[in-house]
């Protein structure tokens, strides 16, 4: 193991963002939690306030990381849905409290890749409906239902509102294929992680990938279509091979 490395691996990684956007991100989460929070104030049916603690993380992706997967509104729902049902699962089948929540926590990262909803706040709800069983435990599973429903429908509706004001954001991120021309008579260039960096800062987005990951894709990305090229190019040597 390289120490020097695995010291300089606690270093922060670089957040090319201006202080207008992460101020904007922490106002637009600030806002949203208020909302919510006074939204089940008010609501017809008791409210456990600790639930507001896996909102607080979704708050976090949604509106300091629109543009991440982990962001779009499949995730949101699904992760928190599922979720959910793994929490209100281990809550019924285990008895032990500390082994039910890893055991919701585990199912509940199982289920999220497997539907390819992978959404970090999601695994917060299926534990804190094991932490919130003495609330639970006199309530129906479709009162939960509802409440984790409203919780999901609510976020989405201001992540949609709020992130959609701002110039410059898209919520839902659009799907996006970038088509890569290459010149023939251009000279050929290496790309180095600065110039990386300096791309990811000109976008004003906090990226869910360290500088250093984009480089080793990026090579990574050049080796395979480097062999491609040579194998297409061996085929048409040896059409026969």
């Amino acid at each position: 193991m390289d120490i020097k490395n695995f010291i300089r691996s606690f270093k922060p990684h670089a957040t090319p963002l201006s202080l207008a956007e992460k101020s904007r991100s922490a106002l637009l989460a600030a806002a949203a939690i208020l909302l919510l929070g006074y939204a089940f104030k008010y609501a017809p049916f008791e409210y456990p306030p600790l639930m507001l603690g896996s909102m607080a993380a979704a708050a976090t992706l949604l509106f300091a990381l629109p543009h991440s997967p982990m962001s779009q509104p499949w995730p949101l729902i699904g992760g928190n849905l599922v979720s959910a049902l793994a929490g209100w699962t281990c809550f019924q089948l285990i008895h032990d409290p500390i082994l039910a929540a890893a055991c919701a926590v585990g199912l509940a990262v199982f289920l999220m890749h497997t539907l390819r909803c992978l959404h970090a706040p999601g695994a917060a709800t299926a534990l804190i409906i094991i932490l919130s069983s003495a609330q639970f435990h006199a309530t129906n599973w479709e009162l939960v239902a509802y409440i984790v429903t409203a919780n999901i429908v609510l976020m989405l509706l201001l992540a949609l509102v709020l992130n959609n004001l701002i110039p410059g954001r898209r919520y839902p991120a659009p799907h996006r294929h970038a088509q890569l021309h290459a010149d023939a008579h251009a000279t050929a260039v290496s790309i180095e992680q600065s110039d990386i960096a300096w791309a990811a800062s000109r976008m004003n987005s906090f990226v869910d990938i360290s500088e250093e990951d984009l480089a080793a894709i990026y090579e990574l990305a050049r080796q395979h279509a480097q062999s491609r090229y040579e194998q297409a190019l061996d085929a048409r040597k040896n059409p026969r091979a």
